[in-house]
């Protein structure tokens, strides 16, 4: 394992700007100084992403920006002894020490354990206090280094994900404190609120009167359980989570109390007296006996508006439907191109009447002959059999949102019975919402204890899909069905003709274009690639309609790209500009997500921009009547556009038009990001 931390990763006393998003930003770019991440930009987003949820001040004077970002190619810690201190948003004041934790998106467990025990070492007077009396970068390298050495032998790996259980259970044995409590510690990236938590509340059982306490950590780096009886002996539950906890039927018909993985840090003593007043009123809340129900992600989903509830569960439908679209899309483009597009008409007989050894002979509308027209066939049907599952698989994991696991089946059922009432993609959403608050609501019985086991496995999937697929097919079905036909009729004239088709191309491109890759955009891809499944040579508007979603889709980080490395570098920040570098390949794989780093630092320039792109590329598209046969991948695809010379004209033309209107809006002022890379590049030497 590599040095986690080393000199040129620690500044001492050095000004690295006013406020914490500056200081953050200065630690993430000395971390790619030193060859440790991709991006700066990127790792900056995902730590600024991660602090935006829940600032990572900490009492003591402590701020702990961190995050798992795909940019960073091996875990590091970048350290700041900040004069003055910067607010980090703890509740005594500003942060003198501070620390960027960066771990890759695949990390491994031994060296997450480090980071965690990084994380616990922070808790320590004695660590900090030998931080902020460090004389040189060296000094401070040695005092870090052995804080987490102890964690980085491989021998004592797997056991780092819990040692503050392990530290518990061995006061089980021996204990004779009346109340018992058990806790759970958990946070979104598992690295580090989670075990400092665990310490905290850990620290705090042993100085309280009257109570035994013990605590499993549920970090990135695993988590050992708590035995089943331990929890069946325990008389109260602590939640202090910001995820849901793993496995929560353990805990099912025992008193909780839920809070924030920070509250745990900051208010430990706090939360066991509220667990020990738990244990003896009866109207106290309960783990229920569903996973769902006992989903410790209640208590900051309860902080989170209904609007923003239901976009987080829409969207995890379609991030699980997505790879189903994609694969069956190309797929199909596939089968296209080896058997023709008059390949759909025989081609389920092909398959079943044909094999390798025994060609087809008839019908044949391969360019490639006999066995173009049967690989073109398999081709296409194992995509159209991938295509026939989006509705269900959209329905399913929206209910998995809102119900967790239990939720799966009722999903999925009714996601089906949609398909089968023609109600489309609305039916899979409606369906997947009543089936995912079914189930939830399902999961909150306080069943018998021989009955828990049952519930979320045989009991609630059976209800739920009964009630779920009952409502749609005796009350929903038929009228979604028929707003379907309405909306599907009247997209597909509009569709067919010259002014009403570059209308709708133009909508579908501000869609594409308005949040890169958030909800609007998700509904109009998720309009486009579902309508594919009705096309046909006779209604070839789905894929008019397909052709202008991906093309408008692809011009943002295509133009932000153009702009930023060949119409005007000056005026965009080195990080900037290497991220477009990376935004050519993303914009070409029709990755609209590729710019989003520029609409985060500068939406009021780069948002409308793009929108009149993408509507320039989307009308154009139209009005070219390019069709695409492929639900994704870009330009990698062209085999299956027609024609690929007027998709390329328009994504030209968009990309231009946008890269064009942004230049011209980078001279009208100075966007806030500029300001804060010029107040703090200054700051940041690659080596102390």
């Amino acid at each position: 394992m590599s040095d986690i931390i080393t000199p040129e990763l620690v500044s001492l006393d050095a000004p690295l700007g006013a406020d914490k998003q500056s200081v953050i930003r200065a630690l993430a770019e000395r971390v790619v100084a030193q060859g440790r991440a991709t991006s700066a930009q990127e790792l900056f987003d995902d730590a600024w992403a991660r602090e935006q949820k829940d600032e990572t001040g900490l009492p003591g004077g402590i701020g702990i920006p961190h995050a798992r970002s795909a940019s960073v190619t091996e875990p590091t810690l970048a350290f700041a002894r900040l004069t003055p201190g910067v607010d980090f948003g703890a509740p005594d004041g500003p942060a003198d020490i501070v620390f960027l934790i960066a771990a890759p998106a695949g990390a491994d467990e031994a060296h997450l354990a480090v980071l965690s025990q990084l994380a616990r070492s922070l808790m320590k007077p004695e660590f900090t206090g030998g931080l902020r009396a460090a004389a040189t970068p060296t000094d401070a390298v040695g005092i870090i280094t052995d804080a987490i050495t102890p964690a980085s032998a491989p021998a004592e790996a797997p056991a780092a994900a819990a040692p503050a259980a392990t530290r518990a259970e061995a006061r089980t044995a021996t204990a004779t404190k009346t109340t018992k409590i058990v806790a759970v510690t958990a946070c979104a990236t598992g690295i580090a609120h989670t075990f400092m938590a665990a310490d905290a509340l850990t620290a705090a059982g042993l100085e309280a009167d009257g109570v035994e306490l013990v605590v499993e950590p549920q970090g990135s780096s695993g988590y050992k359980a708590l035995p089943q009886s331990v929890i069946d002996d325990a008389d109260a539950v602590i939640f202090a989570v910001d995820v849901d906890v793993r496995e929560p039927q353990r805990f099912a018909g025992k008193p909780v109390v839920r809070a924030g993985v920070k509250r745990g840090i900051e208010q430990p003593k706090q939360l066991i007296a509220e667990a020990v007043a738990a244990v003896s009123n009866p109207n106290a809340p309960r783990v229920q006996g569903g996973a769902a129900a006992a989903s410790a992600s209640d208590a900051p989903a309860a902080q989170q508006s209904v609007g923003r509830r239901i976009q987080r569960w829409l969207l995890t439908g379609v991030s699980y439907m997505i790879p189903f679209v994609a694969g069956g899309g190309l797929l199909i483009a596939l089968g296209f191109l080896l058997g023709g597009y008059q390949v759909t008409k025989d081609a389920a007989n092909v398959i079943i009447q044909n094999s390798l050894w025994d060609l087809p002979t008839e019908n044949l509308t391969s360019p490639l002959g006999p066995l173009g027209q049967y690989l073109g066939s398999v081709a296409f049907m194992i995509g159209a059999t991938s295509m026939g599952f989006i509705v269900a698989v959209l329905a399913g994991f929206i209910a998995y949102a809102i119900a967790d696991r239990p939720g799966i089946a009722p999903g999925f059922v009714a996601g089906a019975v949609a398909v089968l009432m023609n109600a489309g993609f609305i039916g899979g959403i409606i369906g997947g919402l009543l089936a995912g608050f079914i189930a939830w609501w399902l999961g909150r019985f306080d069943a018998p204890r021989w009955l828990r086991g049952l519930m979320p496995v045989v009991i609630v999937p059976f209800l739920g899909s009964i009630f779920a697929s009952g409502l749609m097919i005796l009350f929903l079905g038929r009228p979604i069905a028929a707003l379907m036909a309405a909306l599907t009729e009247g997209l597909t004239s509009l569709a067919s003709s010259g002014a009403g088709a570059i209308l709708l191309g133009v909508i579908l491109g501000l869609m594409m274009c308005f949040d890169l890759g958030g909800p609007v955009n998700k509904v109009a891809y998720v309009f486009a690639t579902t309508g594919l499944a009705a096309a046909s040579q006779t209604n070839t508007a789905p894929y008019l309609i397909m052709a202008a979603v991906m093309a408008a889709g692809m011009v943002p980080p295509l133009a932000m790209a153009l702009a930023s490395t060949v119409l005007a570098r000056p005026k965009f920040t080195p990080v900037e500009r290497e991220n477009g570098a990376a935004a050519w390949l993303l914009g070409a794989s029709f990755i609209s997500e590729g710019a989003i780093p520029f609409a985060a630092a500068d939406p009021l320039r780069v948002i409308p921009a793009s929108m009149v792109g993408g509507a320039v590329t989307g009308g154009l598209s139209m009005w070219l009547s390019v069709q695409s046969f492929a639900p994704h991948g870009g330009i990698f695809v062209l085999f299956a556009i027609s024609p690929w010379w007027g998709f390329l004209l328009a994504i030209v033309a968009g990309t231009v038009v946008t890269a064009l209107i942004v230049v011209a809006l980078k001279g009208i002022g100075r966007s806030n990001k500029d300001a804060a890379v010029e107040e703090a590049a200054p700051a940041v030497p690659v080596a102390a």
